[in-house]
């Protein structure tokens, strides 16, 4: 059986460059869409991971570092990515054997017998003889071929455009996987901001509690004194349960924070690890704007996977259009045929056609409406990919600033609310006021530092998204929450 495979003039310095290139093993996809990641409450692959390996006794120390390097390895939505990638791969080959030859060998032996009587030779006629009766079947007879042909295209404008519209994707591909890898840094940023952020709120609830439980304590001594009335005593009993509410719920969410980063960055599932770092504030002086912009369109690997589909998408619609074109192809075969092997003669052929296309019924119109539509599809979302990196670059500068003034500003309400709760204290200690006022106080405080916690969260996330969104998340991260631009 033979089997056609086609190249075209300067075939051999294409395929010798695709060997020496050094994306012959980089994997990628002929639709490579651009991943996507939802944070929070989402099923996005990259909110999961492949575990590795079986959960041990040793307890982890995990810094940023770590983690980020350990979702990198094994968080499920890289993984997926490079799975496309490896489809993409087998495309781009595809599209490349029509362009090299095909080289097959084929050993026959037949051993057969044939119906006269079914191909209608019933009698023989002679001239001046009688009809003459024949077997209706013939043989056995044998039949021996051994054989190596060889078929290429010398030219086939179509499928040379098909193989650079394939490059293109592959490319597309490659820069897919590296966003992402981005991609992969923000969600193991954010999951482990959002678990530090649930510890500070563990230790701020366990404070409150012994606030509380000192208030409730004092105000059941001046109760049994006679000094307060029993109201006073009720209202401390209540504030305390209310903390110790708090702090409860805040221990089960940083439990299941915990199990949510586990799950991001692939930890064996019963894996006993803690958080060294705590949540970090470096004020950072942010660039210009133009300066952001400048590196996202240049190093963003979503972008360039977006240039790159549509040039792919250009050269689809080239080779759509060269099917109006003729092709010219070349087959040659050798062997020996004959009735035995030991009873055979050395045979060849050599053929070569032009194949001109006159009319295919539409099939060539249909493919390039096809391909005229993928392009304007590709060239909308690259429009549209422009304009999102321009919001996004913009909308993480304004929340870093607002961030970092919110921080401020937060940071100096929790000094003054205890301050306040000092005095309020003190106030109730003198038997100046009840403890209704040192409970509000105690509320006050408790509020204040919910807003430092938040928007110390929200001030590191900005950073993380700043780095994302300039196509620099996994080198960007550490030197932004460090307040290097």
């Amino acid at each position: 059986m033979r089997r056609s495979l086609r190249i075209l003039p300067g075939v051999f310095f294409a395929f010798w460059q695709f060997l020496v290139s050094p994306n012959l093993f980089s994997q990628s996809s002929t639709s490579a869409p651009t991943p996507s990641i939802s944070l929070p409450g989402s099923q996005s692959p990259f909110l999961g991971s492949e575990p590795a390996g079986k959960a041990t006794a040793e307890v982890l120390s995990i810094d940023f570092k770590d983690a980020i390097d350990r979702g990198l390895r094994y968080n499920l939505g890289l993984l997926l990515a490079g799975d496309q990638t490896l489809m993409a791969r087998g495309e781009r080959w595809k599209a490349l054997s029509d362009l090299l030859p095909n080289i097959q060998g084929q050993i026959l032996e037949n051993d057969q017998t044939e119906s006269l009587a079914a191909l209608g030779f019933a009698k023989i006629f002679k001239p001046g003889v009688f009809p003459v009766a024949v077997p209706a079947v013939i043989g056995p007879f044998n039949y021996f071929d051994a054989r190596a042909s060889v078929s290429q295209s010398l030219f086939n404008f179509k499928n040379f455009e098909k193989e650079r519209a394939s490059s293109e994707s592959l490319k597309a591909a490659h820069y897919t996987y590296k966003d992402a890898r981005e991609l992969v840094v923000l969600a193991v940023g954010n999951a482990y901001l959002q678990a530090i952020a649930t510890a500070s709120r563990i230790e701020t609830a366990e404070a409150q509690v012994t606030n509380a439980q000192a208030l409730s304590d004092k105000a059941a001594d001046q109760l049994k004194a006679g000094l307060t009335p029993a109201i006073d005593a009720l209202r401390a009993q209540v504030e305390l349960q209310t903390r110790q509410q708090q702090l409860i719920a805040a221990r089960n969410d940083y439990d299941k924070q915990k199990l949510t980063f586990a799950r991001v960055i692939g930890l064996p599932p019963g894996q006993e690890f803690v958080l060294t770092e705590k949540a970090p504030y470096q004020s950072l002086t942010a660039l210009p704007l133009d300066v952001y912009l400048q590196r996202a369109y240049a190093t963003r690997s979503d972008y360039r996977a977006a240039l790159a589909q549509v040039r792919s998408a250009e050269l689809t619609r080239i080779a759509a259009t060269a099917g109006h074109l003729p092709s010219l192809d070349f087959n040659a075969n050798y062997g020996d045929i004959g009735v035995t092997p030991a009873h055979s003669n050395g045979t060849w052929q050599v053929a070569g056609s032009l194949t001109i296309p006159i009319f295919a019924g539409g099939k060539t119109h249909s493919d390039v409406l096809e391909a005229e539509g993928q392009l304007k599809q590709a060239r909308s979302q690259l429009g549209d990919l422009r304009g999102r990196i321009d919001y996004e670059v913009r909308a993480s500068l304004l929340d870093l600033t607002s961030a970092a003034q919110q921080v401020e500003v937060a940071r100096s309400t929790v000094d003054l609310s205890e301050q306040a709760l000092a005095q309020s204290q003190d106030r109730f200690t003198a038997g100046v006021t009840d403890n209704l006022e040192v409970v509000q106080a105690q509320e006050a405080v408790a509020s204040a530092h919910e807003s430092y916690i938040q928007s110390l969260y929200a001030h590191n996330l900005a950073k993380v998204e700043l780095a994302r969104a300039i196509g620099d998340a996994e080198n960007g991260v550490r030197r932004f929450l460090k307040g290097n631009p």
